[in-house]
């Protein structure tokens, strides 16, 4: 079943989400003084949105005829 354009952004947006939630314990494990829980979700997050932008403009640069 392909998924169309439209259905692409919010299917994403909860992967992501997802995927921050086993990522958050991880990265509140690894801080050394003690972090709230909405902290580790937050930078969690954050380097999520960070990578998935560096992934999109390194397919943007090498692959241009796509956009």
């Amino acid at each position: 079943m392909a998924i169309s354009k439209g259905h692409r952004v919010p299917l994403s947006l909860f992967l992501l989400l997802c995927f921050n939630l086993l990522l958050a314990p991880a990265v509140q494990a690894a801080t050394p003084v003690a972090e709230s829980r909405f902290s580790a979700y937050t930078i969690t997050l954050l380097g999520l949105v960070i990578l998935s932008l560096c992934v999109y403009l390194f397919v943007v640069i090498f692959q241009p005829e796509r956009f």
